[in-house]
């Protein structure tokens, strides 16, 4: 778990590196204090909502490759400007903007589905050259059951909603420690 003041640093990351990026230019981020905790590799994921709670992007890693300060930095990048559902992020837009960072846990494999609880659990879903992800807040936010969500991530990998039934289809699941702060128009 993140202290407070950990998760605080992140989202300041994820901000300035946004509007560093909108900017033509890179965050400083040397600048932060960066202990043990944020240096540690980690997948992270940043999800951007507009003013009216709708998406805006949602772009991370699922492995560990970077430390998690620049994990966070990238994703933020890659989601504001870089999401191919959305247009790219303007300047006049991030100070309305809500980000949330979702802190990638372990992967593990999944034999049963009925182990698998929303709420909880994240999911990725894939067979041959085709993957999907949701986030754990996913489920939660839209009120599906265990089924739904597995659905939804089949049909997120490009599958058909029920091809997690099938033994050919490998079923993982991960958890994450999800935080956000909700950025007010600076007048």
């Amino acid at each position: 778990m993140l202290t407070q003041q950990q998760r605080t640093t992140l989202l300041q990351i994820a901000r300035d590196s946004i509007a560093a990026a909108l900017g033509g230019h890179r965050a400083d981020l040397e600048k932060y204090v960066i202990g043990d905790a944020l240096q540690k590799p980690s997948g992270a994921f940043v999800t951007l909502n507009d003013g009216d709670g709708q998406l805006r992007g949602c772009i991370g890693s699922i492995v560990p490759t970077a430390p998690l300060y620049q994990a966070v930095s990238a994703s933020a990048i890659n989601a504001a400007l870089r999401d191919p559902r959305f247009y790219p992020v303007k300047r006049e837009e991030l100070s309305i903007l809500h980000l949330e960072i979702s802190v990638m846990g372990p992967i593990e494999r999944v034999n049963d589905p009925n182990d698998i609880e929303v709420g909880r659990d994240g999911l990725i879903i894939s067979r041959g050259p085709y993957i999907g992800l949701l986030l754990p807040q996913v489920a939660t936010e839209y009120g599906w059951d265990r089924e739904t969500f597995l659905g939804h991530t089949c049909l997120k990998a490009g599958l058909p909603r029920d091809a997690w039934r099938s033994e050919v289809t490998k079923i993982e699941r991960f958890s994450a420690e999800v935080f956000g702060e909700q950025v007010t128009e600076k007048k």
